[in-house]
């Protein structure tokens, strides 16, 4: 599927002017983004507003509707129209080898250097995100084959390549493309790697089973991990920068370490520097840079003096510990406030008897952060732990924000106490958010820039969609008038074919009709009642007879086991005579049994067992004849 775009800004606008101010300014067509979304699961409110209001425009136009508000009627009047609207929205424009000097790069550089770090046998993940009608999926799969061997490419090798448009994948699933398409592959590797048929070219069945294809929506779903190459060219530029971030935050989640991201030539990720890091800027390869997961922090502990410090020595370190510029408390083994400084008496409002009680006692034990179960752990596992940053707000109405230390204090193996910090991060998270906020302007300058090449490199996309377009329907108009005259003669043949089968199948009824009339009427003058069992002992027979007798009809008792039927009848004294007439063709067994029938009345029933055969004697089930006698008198 191949979207349209129009290229004049005349026809950026609504074909009649907006029904309103509220209009104008974009909010009917938030309401038309959010409809989509929730109608039918696409999320294109990260896109590019500019490209969206051009694409949409030209389907009112053709439409002939003039307002948002009018075209989510007239979706929800025409579903069919949903269809064409995201084939306008969802640009699939591809080709195999598009800039042939970057894949030269990633055939000369980036692939030996990624499997020399992999090593000889490791295997290798490789992610083609938005990747269309799957050109390129194919040449990172020619590319790496070259590179490896089909072999290894095959026992190594999985590429994942998505996107969300179900008709674009369809096409890159069965791997048959037109001479057209492939005219940016080399005559050699197209010799080596595609199977000629007709006029088409089919990518080779055992490489193709390397390449899985399959729906993923960049925005909304979560990333594939462990990735080793990420291909995902000409795709960021329809997102706006904040939907870049986002995309580009999952690619630095799914890249390993050492992972290689190859993108097209309008994105440079010039403001995602914290992110990615450029191999190689003029061929667009970018290497991730690893995220910190663990931050320098302050850990203070107060433990027992080595050897008599003397009374100047104990003055000095008590002071030290007081003036400390970091608020600290200490417990015992046992749980006891036994020490707080001076900082920690004045932010968290201890009075000096508080020293001495339990901790689970003191408001501290939970404000600002719940320390009972972190001090549990701490004393079990003898292991320092870390929490926050927590917010605090002080006496004097400060907010004040604190990363809290939890450490065991012990002597040679034994626990004697409990340190916990309470390191002040207020004014280090401020200056964060100021120099974020100061990035954030800079980046948005260089966005800015990015963006006015984005959409150059869009609208040359776009018209090139367009030209293979029109030269697509010239084709399939020259083989639809084949086709049309194909299936008419193939439609005549089949109703006469149609005609003739009804005829007959008319005449089997007729005949089935027949004998099943046939049938009733002889199981109702045998005078008896009449149960037919299939080799499972299952009921497909139960005459009108059995009905008064038993009081169970043949709806309720067809398919249904003879032996598990709830009636007067003592069922389990039948079980040997059946199993010996689903044995043996000329088996007939009678028995006499005391039942009671459907009205509650003492009877003598006699049995008899008969088997089925059909087929030249061979045993299809059992018959078994049920008759009335009345009961002796004891």
């Amino acid at each position: 599927m191949t979207a349209r775009e129009p290229t004049s800004a005349a026809t950026a606008a609504s074909p009649t002017a907006p029904a309103s101010a509220a209009e104008a300014n974009g909010e009917p067509l938030a309401a038309l983004l959010e409809h989509l979304k929730q109608a039918r699961g696409f999320d294109f409110t990260g896109y590019k507003r500019t490209s969206l209001e051009r694409r949409i425009a030209k389907r009112m136009e053709l439409v002939e509707v003039g307002a948002y508000h009018d075209y989510v009627d007239f979706l929800e009047t025409h579903p069919e129209e949903y269809a064409q609207l995201f084939d306008t929205l969802l640009i699939n424009v591809t080709a195999f080898f598009r800039d042939p000097a970057a894949w030269e790069y990633l055939q000369s550089d980036v692939i030996g250097q990624l499997l020399e770090r992999k090593g000889a046998e490791a295997p290798l993940r490789v992610w083609c995100a938005g990747c269309a009608s799957g050109e390129e999926a194919y040449t990172i799969a020619i590319a790496l084959a070259e590179a490896m061997g089909a072999e290894a490419f095959v026992r190594r090798v999985k590429i994942y390549a998505t996107d969300v448009d179900e008709d674009a994948l369809a096409t890159a699933r069965n791997g048959v493309y037109g001479a057209k398409q492939v005219e940016g592959v080399p005559q050699p590797l197209l010799e080596r790697y595609f199977e000629r048929t007709n006029h088409n070219f089919t990518f080779r069945k055992d490489l193709r089973r390397a390449v899985i294809f399959g729906r993923n929506d960049l925005v909304q779903d979560a990333p594939i991990s462990r990735i080793d190459l990420l291909v995902c060219r000409n795709t960021l530029m329809y997102f706006n920068a904040e939907t870049q971030t986002k995309i580009l935050d999952r690619f630095n989640f799914a890249l390993d370490p050492d992972g290689i991201l190859f993108l097209g030539r309008s994105e440079m990720l010039i403001t995602h520097a914290d992110l990615f890091t450029p191999v190689s800027l003029k061929r667009r390869f970018f290497t991730k840079v690893t995220k910190a997961t663990l931050r320098d922090r302050l850990l203070l502990a107060a433990s027992p003096g080595h050897g008599e410090l003397g009374e100047v020595g104990v003055a000095i370190r008590e002071s030290s510990f007081d003036a400390a510029p970091v608020a600290q408390i200490v417990t015992d083994a046992e749980g006891m406030l036994v020490l707080a400084n001076r900082r920690a008496r004045e932010t968290f409002e201890l009075a000096g008897d508080d020293v001495g009680r339990p901790l689970k006692d003191l408001g501290i034990s939970y404000r600002p952060i719940e320390l009972r179960p972190t001090l549990d752990r701490v004393v079990v596992e003898h292991r320092p732990v870390a929490l926050g940053p927590v917010a605090w707000m002080g006496a004097g109405g400060e907010a004040a924000e604190f990363e809290v230390q939890v450490m065991p204090l012990t002597s040679g193996t034994t626990l004697i106490g409990v340190s916990i910090t309470y390191v002040d991060v207020t004014i280090q998270r401020r200056l964060h958010e100021q120099l974020d906020h100061s990035k954030h302007e800079l980046e948005t300058a260089y966005e800015e820039l990015q963006s006015t090449v984005e959409e150059l490199e869009t609208t040359n996309e776009e018209l090139q969609s367009t030209n293979e377009e029109l030269e697509t329907t010239n084709e399939e108009l020259q083989s639809t008038v084949e086709e049309l005259e194909t299936t008419n003669e193939e439609l005549q043949s089949t109703n006469e074919e149609l005609e003739t089968m009804n005829e007959e199948l008319r005449q089997r009824t007729r005949e089935l009709n027949e004998v099943n009339a046939f049938l009733e009427t002889i199981l109702t003058s045998l005078g008896v009642a009449v149960v037919v069992l299939d080799r499972n002992g299952q009921i497909d027979v139960w005459n009108g007879h059995a009905t008064e007798l038993w009081g169970l009809r043949q709806e309720e008792v067809a398919g249904q086991h003879f032996l598990a039927l709830d009636i007067g009848l003592p069922v389990e004294q039948l079980k040997q005579p059946i199993r010996r007439a689903l044995k043996d063709e000329a088996y007939r067994g009678e028995v006499r049994l005391s039942a009671m029938t459907r009205r509650g009345k003492a009877i003598e029933c006699t049995v008899t067992t008969l088997p089925l055969t059909v087929h030249e004697g061979e045993i299809s089930g059992a018959i078994l004849l049920m008759e009335q006698r009345a009961a002796s008198a004891d």
